[in-house]
């Protein structure tokens, strides 16, 4: 018997992180020998750990940017103006893409517009609230005003 770290998600057998006791023809020759797995010695796992370690830090960077942003946008209110029609209703209705640029044109917020949550269908003058979904469970709520022109 053979201990292999799995490096690869490999069916009835584990997922990829996890530490396997398994037949030594076939962590060898399978596990090894496609790329699922690496042997267990001391330093493979001393280098996966610290690879762990790693990837742990650089979620918690990347939870507490978003965290920081999200209570940016809480915050940010967007004016938007729009030409209107002979009924006073907008022409067209506002984009993902005017929310994204108007939030950096007044806030210096770069967002990717993919975060913005809701179906964006603001046909309406007046204020509008919409959701932003961040990532990683985090939501923030940016204010919009929309005003004809």
């Amino acid at each position: 018997m053979m201990k292999v770290l799995l490096i690869k998600d490999v069916k009835s057998l584990g997922k990829a992180g996890e530490i396997k006791e398994v037949k030594d023809g076939y962590g060898k020759n399978f596990l090894i020998g496609k790329g699922f797995a690496k042997s267990a010695t001391a330093e493979v796992l001393a280098q996966h750990k610290e690879e762990e370690q790693e990837k742990a830090k650089a979620l918690a960077d990347e939870i507490s940017v978003l965290k920081a942003m999200a209570l940016k946008l809480d915050k940010a209110e967007i004016i938007i103006t729009k030409k209107l029609g002979d009924n006073g209703h907008l022409f067209g209705s506002i984009t993902k893409d005017e929310i994204a640029h108007a939030l950096f044109e007044q806030h210096s917020i770069e967002i990717d517009k993919k975060h913005i949550n809701e179906k964006l269908s603001i046909k309406t003058v007046g204020e509008h609230d919409l959701d932003f979904k961040l990532g990683h469970g985090l939501h923030a709520t940016i204010h919009v005003d929309v005003q004809g022109e």
